[in-house]
């Protein structure tokens, strides 16, 4: 392509990142392109280049208008609203977007000042997913991003989200789930909770990990520890651990790792400590690894990427007792639970102060 090489750039609005080191060459050719949508900025997702079309002039090439219906939700523009996002359940882009954006003062309060990352499912959940941790030109200018230093020193922009825009830009790029750090993003290297995964094997019925949930609750209530459930929209419960940020990574996920292994050694038949497909069967993994630096858990209210549009669920110690499924909450009922509750079903978990006391990293 050296002879269509030109000084000045063709186009007029180019993305800044698109503009780095960039050979600008003469629109001679026309190019057959597939694509799954265009980003906020205009540029193509998953471009695949199909051949050469040598029937059109270049000069006969233009923009197609837009004939995607989009819609203005919370201030931000989301294309093609009506796309079907969960099949089964006919929920649409336009209804996950106002999901967030209704539930918006719910969820923020576990976001804000949080490094995050998304599953992305652009064309729904049965198609293509792909999970997003940096934020760059294909994300909208309402998502937030934060630089954070990586294990060989490169900085990276990660992605963040501080208001009810950004949730609703998430939904417009098909983020369906939200996922977030341990740590905010002012000292990423000190955790501000625990959280223990109780990931089932799939013969192992869902009473069995409420009565996990329960056991740990106990363990950890004995070290002086309040902690909260929540139920992921997949197999399991998510036990929590609010945590004054005064100690690293090292020392939280060491203090999760022997906790998990004194279950494990406790109750053989019935808890694993290790990420083992093969030894999990009849057991449930109290997976610790989420307590690691740039580890991330679902965030509470998030949807779930899931069939039947489960969406990740604080609940009491008391509810979770009558409960028989992690799924129980979706899209569909979600609204209906919210509009019921009496009282916060985590109460007290923003003002919460407990440590990892020395004696406490002992316990484990």
């Amino acid at each position: 392509m050296k002879h269509l090489e030109r000084a000045t750039r063709p186009l007029t609005h180019i993305p800044a990142t698109a503009r780095r080191d960039t050979v600008w060459l003469k629109p001679d050719l026309v190019a057959q392109v597939s694509f799954t949508e265009r980003t906020s900025e205009g540029l193509l997702r998953h471009p695949s280049f199909l051949g050469l079309r040598e029937d059109k002039p270049a000069k006969e090439v233009t923009v197609a208008s837009s004939s995607d219906n989009a819609a203005m939700i919370g201030g931000v523009r989301v294309t093609h609203p009506e796309r079907i996002m969960y099949p089964r359940q006919g929920a649409t882009k336009r209804a996950i977007a106002e999901y967030y954006l209704t539930n918006a003062d719910r969820i923020l309060p576990f976001l804000k000042a949080r490094p995050l990352s998304l599953v992305r499912c652009p064309r729904g959940r049965d198609d293509e997913c792909f999970f997003q941790k940096h934020h760059n030109a294909s994300v909208p200018d309402e998502l937030d991003k934060v630089s954070i230093k990586e294990k060989g020193g490169k900085v990276s922009s990660y992605l963040a989200i501080r208001h009810a825009g950004g949730l609703v830009a998430a939904a417009q790029i098909g983020g369906l789930e939200l996922h977030i750090w341990g740590a905010r993003t002012d000292d990423v290297e000190r955790p501000e909770r625990l959280v223990f995964d109780l990931d089932p094997d799939p013969s192992v019925h869902f009473s069995d990990v409420r009565d996990a949930a329960f056991e740990l609750r106990d363990v950890l209530k004995a070290a002086g520890l309040a902690s909260f459930a929540l139920l992921t929209g997949g197999k399991g419960v998510h036990v929590i651990v609010p945590l004054v940020r005064r100690r690293g990574w090292p020392e939280v996920k060491s203090f999760a790792k022997g906790l998990a292994e004194k279950l494990s050694a406790a109750a053989p038949d019935r808890y694993l400590a290790q990420a083992s497909k093969a030894r999990r069967k009849g057991r449930i993994f109290i997976d610790w690894l989420r307590n690691e630096r740039g580890a991330t858990a679902v965030a509470p209210y998030s949807l779930r990427a899931h069939r039947g549009a489960p969406v990740a669920t604080p609940v009491s110690w008391d509810e979770l007792g009558g409960i028989d499924r992690s799924d129980a909450y979706t899209l569909k009922n979600i609204e209906a639970r919210l509009a019921a509750l009496k009282r916060d079903p985590w109460p007290g978990y923003h003002r919460l102060r407990q440590y990892l006391t020395a004696s406490k990293l002992s316990i484990a």
